[in-house]
């Protein structure tokens, strides 16, 4: 395969994650992502972010964010988010002390 090919492949692969993550499942709260995976929809546009940054492209971190949500966060919270519950947020706390230190 081509690097074109292998590009546009990779490309469509993470525009069908955004399709599901911001439209089939806005059900699915970023801290059950995190708890589960280790990344939520705020990583996905931070590396998106990173990415502009590595073509010399100027992009904030509000930008980034209502580029891959396709609304503000604000928006995104009023229409999606909810309150974590205990639950959520003890997993959290145990997932984030296991990972501390890995990179």
């Amino acid at each position: 395969m081509d690097d074109q090919t292998r590009i546009e492949l990779e490309a469509a692969a993470f525009r069908r994650l955004k399709q599901h993550l911001m439209d089939d499942r806005t059900d699915v709260q970023n801290i059950d992502l995190m708890n589960l995976a280790g990344f939520c929809r705020n990583c996905l546009s931070r590396w998106y972010q990173e990415a502009a940054a590595e073509k010399g492209i100027e992009m904030s971190k509000d930008a980034a964010r209502e580029t891959f949500y396709g609304m503000t966060m604000a928006e995104w919270k009023a229409n999606y988010q909810t309150e974590a519950t205990d639950d959520q947020k003890a997993a959290f706390g145990k997932a984030f002390e296991e990972n501390v230190g890995r990179d």
